[in-house]
């Protein structure tokens, strides 16, 4: 009897202080949904101290890349309460055409719009009689490449902006000051990597593309496609065959992905293993990117000296 007598005081206390009961009714005035971490990490810093905005990441962190990644009840239902849905673009978000067909009215802010695509590799299977599409040509890894992610957050600044026009300042001053910070790494990474002697490298998912186009690096070898299964035996045999003939001095798994088959190929071929992060993971705070990136040009820097 007094432990519920004691909660009973409890609960109206708290409903006396101030703010306290209301700040857990209250809902935002604004709400961004991301479609997956990388996004996601943009927006936090386009919408950084804004009031009323508030930023969801859709996927959450354990998908990695959207590659066959599935919609869920519960991603419909955020989406549903959704003022703005900030997507890859470039075919990353294949579950697109679902969402605009049950959400007509969404508003879809596409940050991949104005960049230069790259082909993609990966084999695509279809069915009998399924119309190919010409988006799954491309490879939708663009924010790998920081001149990209400076594409990308002037887009969704953009898109913010003439979605919710009352903060549209904000948003931008936000959106210049973090393609500043972008800027200003590229440039560190450039004077860094530019005058590495070899820039053959292996990978082993086909995440690095655009990041091997800015900084001047050769994928001579992109191991495992689909980075959900294992290469094959044959498959690691040719490569490590390309690598003792390309002099290939590096292999870079990725945090994301089990390294066993990099083991294998540095092991065969008497080169290390070092872990290239495409940023699709990683801690919930503005700076994650800028980080990730800045450790991929110390480990480059380190293996290809």
């Amino acid at each position: 009897m007094k432990k519920k007598l004691l909660a009973a005081l409890l609960a109206a206390v708290l409903m006396l202080v101030p703010g306290c009961a209301g700040r857990q009714r209250e809902e935002p005035e604004f709400r961004v949904v991301t479609s997956f971490y990388p996004m996601y990490i943009m927006a936090l810093n386009i919408t950084d101290g804004v009031a009323g905005v508030q930023v969801d990441n859709m996927a959450g962190q354990q998908t990695g890349c959207l590659h066959d990644y599935q919609l869920q009840s519960k991603d419909m239902k955020s989406l549903e309460q959704a003022d703005v849905f900030v997507i890859n673009g470039a075919g990353m978000e294949s579950f697109l055409d679902k969402v605009v067909q049950q959400l007509p009215g969404l508003e879809v802010v596409d940050s991949s719009q104005g960049i230069s695509l790259l082909e993609s590799g990966e084999p695509h299977s279809h069915e009998e009689g399924e119309e190919h599409s010409h988006e799954e040509e491309w490879n939708p890894h663009v924010w790998v490449s920081i001149s990209n992610c400076i594409q990308q957050v002037e887009n969704i600044t953009e898109g913010l902006a003439q979605a919710d026009p009352e903060r549209a300042a904000q948003y931008r001053a936000n959106g210049e000051a973090y393609a500043a910070k972008l800027a200003v790494l590229r440039d560190k990474m450039h004077q860094a990597i530019d005058p590495l002697p070899n820039k053959n490298i292996v990978t082993f998912h086909e995440a690095f593309p655009y990041f091997a186009e800015e900084f001047g690096l050769q994928i001579v070898k992109v191991v495992n496609r689909e980075p959900d299964s294992q290469p094959s035996a044959r498959e690691l045999a040719e490569t490590i065959r390309l690598v003792e003939s390309a002099g290939v001095q590096a292999v870079f798994a990725e945090p994301q992905y089990p390294e066993s088959a990099a083991d294998i190929v540095a092991e065969e071929s008497g080169i290390q293993v070092y872990t290239l992060d495409p940023g699709v993971t990683g801690e919930n705070e503005k700076d994650a990117y800028l980080n990730a990136m800045e450790q991929n040009m110390q480990v480059l820097v380190q293996a290809l000296s």
